[in-house]
């Protein structure tokens, strides 16, 4: 059959509708730690509306909590499990040095 005269067959997929992330009973606030935890990365960034399923409004809201959880210090404001490591260039710096002498 030819493809332009072919019937627009809809798939006949289950679609499951996700719950959103926030429920109405949730207050969103920068002492609630374990709804916070949700919508950050794991480097410690705030993660998009796009993939957190918020509306703009809890968005923004989400953000502002987590920003003052920053300040008073509840979260970090950089989640870096490896830190930087510099004794590699001070070896190669305190090699040079002696050579020279």
């Amino acid at each position: 059959m030819d493809k332009s005269k072919r019937p627009f067959i809809k798939s006949k997929r289950s679609f499951r509708r996700r719950l959103p992330p926030i429920q109405p009973g949730d207050r969103i606030d920068y002492r609630n730690m374990s709804l916070i935890s949700r919508f950050i990365s794991e480097q410690g960034k705030i993660l998009s509306r796009r993939v957190n399923r918020l509306t703009l409004k809890q968005q923004r809201l989400i953000t502002i909590a987590i920003k003052q959880a920053r300040i008073l210090s509840l979260l970090p404001f950089l989640n870096n499990e490896k830190q930087f490591e510099r004794t590699e260039s001070t070896n190669r710096t305190s090699s040079l040095r002696t050579k020279n002498k």
